[in-house]
C-alpha cells in the first residue's frame, strides 16, 4: 500500500469513529481529499484506493489535469475549495461539480450568466469569513443572510450550504458552531467545515464535507495566486 493509499484509510476511519462518538449517521460526513498543487500522478494512488471525492484551489491548474483523470475515473466529484475570480466562472462551471467560494455578488452574476448558458450549475456554497480576516475570502458574518437570499432570488443560484475556513489561531469550534447555526437559519442542509487538524470537532457540531490534504498528501510546496 503507498503513503497515500494508508494515509487516506487512517483519515477516513477517523472519519467514521467520529461519526459513531457523535452520533452521527454512518457515512453522513464526505471526505474531500485536497489535492490542490499535487501532480496527476500523485492523485492516481488515491483513486485506485476508491477515493472520488477531492477539492482544488486553482482552476487554471485543475483543467490542467483532472481531464485526464477523469477520462480513467469517470465518477470523481471535483470540489472548488479555492477563491474564484468573475472572469473564471465558465471554466469553473464546465470543470467543478460543487464550489465552496461563492462570496460576492459580482460573483453571483457571473456564476448565474455561465449557469444560464450552459444549463447545468454546480452545487454552491457561500464562503462565510467567520474570523472577518481582510486577507481572506467569504462575505461577511453581518452580510451573509442578505447575501444568500440574494444568491437566491436575485440571481436564482441554488445555494445549498456553507462553507469556512477559521483563523488559524483561534480555537475552531466557535466558529464551526456560529456556521452551523447560520446555516439552520437560512435552510441550508451542506456544511464544509473542517480540515487535516481539526476535523473531528467539525464533525461533532455538523459537518458533512470535511476538506483534508496534508493527511492525506502530505506536506504541499506552497503555491501562490
Amino acid at each position: 500500500m503507498s503513503d497515500t493509499a494508508h494515509n487516506l484509510a487512517e483519515v477516513q476511519a477517523a472519519i467514521r469513529r467520529a461519526e459513531a462518538d457523535y452520533g452521527r449517521e454512518p457515512g453522513s460526513v464526505s471526505l474531500v481529499a485536497v489535492s490542490k498543487t499535487i501532480p496527476a500522478e500523485g492523485i492516481v494512488p488515491a483513486l485506485e484506493a476508491g477515493q472520488r471525492v477531492f477539492g482544488e484551489n486553482y482552476v487554471q491548474e485543475s483543467a490542467g489535469k483532472w481531464p485526464a483523470l477523469r477520462e480513467r475515473f469517470p465518477d470523481v466529484e471535483l470540489h472548488l475549495i479555492g477563491p474564484l475570480q468573475s472572469n473564471k466562472a465558465r471554466e469553473a462551471v464546465a470543470l467543478f461539480d460543487v464550489i465552496h467560494s461563492l462570496d460576492r455578488p459580482s460573483l453571483a452574476a457571473a456564476l448565474a450568466k455561465e449557469v444560464g448558458r450552459a444549463g447545468k450549475s454546480p452545487r454552491l456554497l457561500v464562503q462565510v469569513n467567520t474570523g472577518e480576516e481582510p486577507q481572506k475570502g467569504g462575505v461577511l458574518p453581518g452580510e451573509a443572510d442578505a447575501f444568500i437570499k440574494a444568491c437566491r432570488e436575485t440571481y436564482g443560484l441554488p445555494v445549498e450550504g456553507l462553507m469556512c475556513i477559521p483563523p488559524a489561531e483561534d480555537l475552531p469550534s466557535p466558529h464551526f458552531a456560529f456556521l452551523a447555526k447560520m446555516a439552520a437559519r437560512n435552510g441550508l442542509k451542506t456544511l464544509s467545515m473542517g480540515m487535516s487538524a481539526d476535523f473531528d470537532p467539525a464533525i461533532q457540531l455538523g459537518a458533512t464535507h470535511v476538506r483534508v490534504g496534508t493527511a492525506i498528501f502530505g506536506a504541499r510546496t506552497r503555491k501562490d495566486g
